[in-house]
């Protein structure tokens, strides 16, 4: 009697289960049917995304010292209503992960493994299908300061002493880049109107794009004039 009352439980909750709110199921059924049936009528079409190159897990003391690769082209297919978000409102992404590198040269294929895409579109091709990066241990070291004058001279007065300050900044990179930046160069300095003792503050630059400062690239120049 026990186990009867039991079935006849579990076959109310199934009934209730399958007929409550009947009217809106019937109506979900129906659109998820019109949304597939749309979904599988659209026609198969491929485009190409032009995908920034991203990149993760490098390690600590190591720097990329080749040219960058910045970009890579997807050759992308799909339906027509999935590849109208490709470039706008949904973005393809390319990430390398980068964790296993050593100092030298790598090649990483870009494919299934690292490139994302959106659900229903599927990858045909990369351009390029693999990228190579060099990888150099980090260095650091200080780089004198090189200040540069113009027009000395022109108002009768020469430069009798100047004093540069920090005369060096610390500048950082991949190794073999560093070891070639002894020095570092601020901007020129006008001289036209300088008749006593004057104050300059200049920026100061490395002409190697693998090079950078570790502290706000600027120098203070104090210069004193004499007359000629």
């Amino acid at each position: 009697m026990i186990r009867l009352l039991n079935v006849m439980r579990s076959l109310k909750w199934i009934r209730n289960l399958l007929f409550q709110n009947f009217g809106w199921k019937l109506l979900s059924l129906a659109l998820a049917v019109i949304i597939w049936a749309v979904v599988a009528t659209e026609p198969e079409l491929a485009t190409f995304a032009n995908v920034g190159l991203e990149y993760k897990n490098l390690p600590e003391g190591l720097e990329i010292s080749s040219d960058p690769v910045s970009s890579v082209v997807l050759e992308l297919r799909g339906p027509s209503g999935a590849l109208r978000g490709v470039g706008d409102a949904i973005h393809p992404e390319v990430v390398i992960d980068m964790s296993g590198a050593q100092s030298g040269e790598h090649t990483y294929s870009i494919g299934d493994r690292n490139v994302k895409v959106m659900r229903g579109v599927r990858l045909v091709r990369a351009i390029p299908s693999e990228v190579r990066f060099n990888f150099e241990p980090r260095r650091t070291r200080m780089a004198r300061v090189n200040v540069r004058f113009l027009n000395e001279g022109q108002n009768g007065y020469q430069i009798e002493s100047y004093k540069v300050d920090p005369p060096e900044l610390e500048v950082t990179g991949p190794r073999s880049h560093v070891s070639r930046a002894a020095i570092v160069v601020a901007d020129p300095i006008d001289l036209a109107g300088v008749t006593g003792t004057a104050e300059f503050r200049v920026n100061v630059f490395t002409d190697d794009s693998f090079v950078r400062f570790l502290d706000t690239p600027e120098a203070l120049v104090t210069v004193t004039m004499k007359k000629k």
